[in-house]
């Protein structure tokens, strides 16, 4: 039987052709075209077109992500059930979503959740989990065409955790002031009932976060699972942003490459973005169990390392000037409704972190000495 075959574009990302092969398509590279041929070639005739399968939801602004005020909800689940699900191929789960209408009046809604996450799922004493909301039973609700979402829990039960969560929601805020290659997120003080007992076993700050074929239809493209991106393949300036950022925070516990903690969006003009998830490792938060990998030369996830590309250096001035515009804004968001939930301690501690992130960027020669002079080749 001959081997399919097809012909790309220099202009289409390589991790494209690499799928393609993987799928054992033939692949044959034609060169770029002149400015005539493109002049006379159909508009994006080359490019490369979004997964539809990724692109199936109703509505790019669902109701759970048009305000930032925190709800109040009643997860309904057996807890002991839950708690037991530690395996990658946890099977989903029979639950609820429960809340109050702007009328006073109580809204269910029946809603499937499976515990997801690698070392949240190991060590926490009650896992995150990832939230199944069919449209159905979800019409006319904050729910309705919230998909898949993930919701970030409790880890344990104390003040100490809940303030984790917190400061993630908090970096969460922060990247969607820099770009729109992010993830929205919704801010809820949830009850844990358990369905078994009918008993309340916490009630702890938490939030949920867009589903990400959610963010590839705002942004009009289509998630690529395929690992292997390089610099080759990511879009400089949405990298640049990505990537300063990660080191602003001090999280060095992603690779998009590998797809650990960050998703790659490929948009129908051929573009290739990074998006970054789960900061709970971030030096920004310094939770007592974040540690960053024996590999690094770093030993404290208060110690930033830039994980950058090279290849990408000449986007990065032109993105330290973003950050610097964004800074009062960044920091305004530790100032406001959701901010003052942080202890005043806490909120200090982390602007003084930032202020030294701030003071690397201050100038693009201090930005090239204090970030490029690491970046990965």
């Amino acid at each position: 039987m001959p081997v399919p075959s097809v012909r790309v574009s220099r202009s289409v990302p390589a991790l494209v052709a690499r799928t393609l092969l993987a799928l054992g398509v033939a692949v044959s590279v034609t060169p770029e075209p002149t400015q005539a041929q493109a002049s006379a070639a159909k508009p994006n005739a080359d490019k490369p077109k979004a997964d539809k399968a990724e692109k199936a939801d109703k509505s790019p602004n669902p109701p759970l992500y048009r305000s930032e005020a925190p709800l109040e909800m009643t997860f309904t689940v057996n807890v002991r059930q839950l708690k037991r699900d530690r395996s990658a191929d946890a099977p989903w789960r029979a639950a609820t979503l429960s809340y109050k209408d702007s009328t006073g009046q109580q809204v269910t809604v029946p809603v499937r959740a499976r515990t997801r996450g690698i070392w949240r799922l190991k060590h926490c004493d009650f896992p995150p989990v990832r939230i199944d909301v069919k449209d159905s039973d979800a019409k006319k609700t904050l729910l309705a065409n919230a998909e898949e979402p993930k919701l970030v829990t409790f880890c344990r039960n104390s003040e100490t955790y809940e303030n984790y969560v917190l400061q993630e929601l908090q970096l969460y805020r922060a990247y969607r002031l820099l770009t729109e290659a992010s993830h929205k997120v919704r801010l809820v003080k949830l009850t844990y009932a358990d369905s078994a007992t009918g008993k309340a076993e916490a009630t702890r700050w938490s939030f949920f976060i867009e589903d990400p074929k959610q963010v590839a239809q705002r942004l009009g493209g289509g998630i690529v699972k395929q690992k292997g991106a390089t610099a080759d393949d990511l879009e400089p300036a949405t990298s640049a942003i990505a990537y300063t950022f990660q080191y602003m925070i001090g999280n060095t516990d992603f690779s998009f490459y590998g797809l650990h903690n960050g998703e790659i969006l490929q948009l129908a003009d051929g573009r290739v973005l990074p998006i970054p998830y789960d900061f709970d490792f971030a030096g920004a938060i310094n939770a007592t169990y974040a540690t960053p990998d024996p590999s690094l030369s770093i030993k404290s996830v208060r110690d930033r390392l830039f994980r950058g590309y090279c290849a990408h250096g000449d986007a990065f001035p032109a993105v330290w000037e973003q950050f610097r515009s964004k800074r009062a804004a960044i920091e305004a968001l530790y100032a406001d409704a959701i901010g003052k939930l942080l202890p005043s301690a806490t909120t200090a501690n982390t602007l003084r972190y930032f202020n030294e992130f701030f003071g690397d960027i201050r100038t693009p020669e201090q930005g090239k000495r204090k970030l490029l002079a690491d970046c990965l080749k």
